[in-house]
């Protein structure tokens, strides 16, 4: 039986591969930090045994996922970089770009998600923090008087959420439901429904999310699951019919 021959570009890929984790666990052994240097390219090359243009291979891999960036010149290098969350969450809506995201998609995590999030930040929660959340609902507890008004008000809703997440003692959870949030900020048919004219009524949500509140001062876990996991339910009931109406009207101005 003939052996099927690996082509070098797989065996110099892999090989990337693994420099590139290497240097991953060697800053974390080494304790590096954001702005702290790498070690030099020749430095790399003799620790992981690697030649030159594997190292920088690696080097500009772990650049583009954003952990280090580099700079030339006197005193240039590769350095430890902080990723911010925003970026982080740019590369993973490009990754779901073309996998026809729906709202029950969206909606199917979040009623499962973010009464655990609200529950995690249940002592987290400091009165700047409480002052925060009365602030926002002041913005949509009203009709808005113009577009913009109604844009913004849409999205201070889903910036309750993102306050929050942030006090969550699970970052990881935290993530994931801000990423949430963004996702239904940034999806063209939630775009489509927010700049519909129609009225929304927000009474139900706003009675949740003020019983939330009242809920998270009160440190009680059970309830805070429980409303958090009603005011899913019924704000993807409320997005599910807002877009059947927008549905509805583009089918009539096309007949």
């Amino acid at each position: 039986m003939s052996s099927v021959s690996t082509p070098p570009e797989a065996v110099k890929r892999k090989r990337t591969d693994t420099i590139i984790d290497a240097i991953k666990q060697s800053i974390v052994d080494d304790n590096l930090l954001p702005g702290d240097r790498l070690p030099q390219e020749k430095d790399l090359m003799l620790r992981f045994a690697a030649g030159k243009s594997t190292v920088r291979e690696a080097l500009k891999a772990l650049e583009a996922q954003g952990l280090i960036r580099t700079r030339t010149g006197p005193g240039g290098g590769a350095f430890i970089d902080s990723m911010p969350e925003a970026r982080a969450m740019s590369l993973l809506s490009n990754y779901l770009f073309t996998r026809e995201l729906s709202i029950s998609h969206i909606y199917a995590l979040r009623k499962t998600l973010e009464p655990q999030v609200a529950v995690s930040a249940i002592g987290q929660i400091d009165e700047a923090g409480f002052q925060r959340l009365h602030q926002l609902i002041r913005v949509y507890d009203h009709p808005p008087a113009s577009e913009q008004e109604r844009w913004d008000q849409r999205m201070a809703e889903l910036d309750f959420h993102s306050v929050v997440a942030s006090y969550s003692a699970n970052p990881l959870l935290a993530f994931f439901c801000r990423f949430l949030q963004r996702l239904l900020k940034d999806l063209a048919v939630c775009k489509d429904i927010y700049q519909q004219p129609q009225p929304v009524d927000r009474r139900q949500g706003i009675e949740y999310q003020y019983q939330l509140i009242d809920a998270l001062r009160r440190q009680d876990p059970t309830a805070v699951e429980r409303i958090m996991r009603d005011h899913m339910q019924h704000a993807e009931q409320a997005m599910l019919a807002l877009q059947a109406t927008l549905e509805d009207r583009f089918l009539r101005d096309d007949s």
